[in-house]
C-alpha cells in the first residue's frame, strides 16, 4: 500500500516523540517519497558512522553546530547549513560542542526508516540497535570509522 504526502503544517515542538539512545526525536512527516524528523542532541551525543544504501539524507541544522564524518572526512555544519549525504556514502554526526543541537533531517525515499525509529524507541542495547538497524537498511560501520 502506498502512502502519499499529507498536506499541512507540523508545528514546532510537535510530532511523535521518540527516545533513541538518549536523543530526542520528533517525527515530522512520512510518505513513500520522504521521511522527515527533528533530532535534538545534547553535548556529547552522536550517531555513529553508518550507510543508507538506498536513501539520500539531508540535515538542516537549526541550532548549534554538528561535527560530521562524511565519506571519511571531518567537517562542521552550523545553524542554517544544509548537509547533503548521498545514498551509499558513510556518514555520522556528533555534538562535540558544549551546547545542544537541533536539526531537521530527512531521507528520500522513506524506505524503512520510520519503522526503524519506532522499533528503536526506548531501546538501550547498542548491539540490538545495530542488528535491528541492519534489518531496516541502515548499516553501521565498525567503531574505528568514528575516529
Amino acid at each position: 500500500m502506498t502512502k502519499a504526502l499529507d498536506k499541512g503544517v507540523t508545528p514546532n515542538g510537535t510530532g511523535t516523540k521518540l527516545d533513541i539512545l538518549g536523543q530526542t526525536y520528533y517525527l515530522k512527516s512520512h510518505c513513500d517519497s520522504s521521511f522527515a524528523f527533528e533530532a535534538n542532541s545534547a553535548p556529547g551525543q552522536f550517531v555513529p558512522v553508518h550507510i543508507h544504501p538506498t536513501q539520500d539524507e539531508f540535515i538542516l541544522v537549526q541550532e548549534g553546530e554538528l561535527d560530521l564524518k562524511l565519506d571519511g572526512q571531518w567537517t562542521k555544519a552550523k545553524a542554517g547549513d544544509l548537509v547533503r549525504m548521498p545514498r551509499g556514502i558513510p556518514h555520522g554526526y556528533f555534538n562535540k560542542s558544549d551546547k545542544p543541537v537541533r536539526a531537521l533531517f530527512w531521507v528520500s525515499p522513506a524506505g524503512k526508516l520510520q519503522e526503524l525509529f519506532m522499533e528503536l524507541n526506548g531501546m538501550t542495547d547498542t548491539d540490538a540497535v545495530v542488528r535491528v538497524s541492519a534489518e531496516h537498511d541502515v548499516e553501521f560501520l565498525p567503531p574505528e570509522a568514528n575516529e
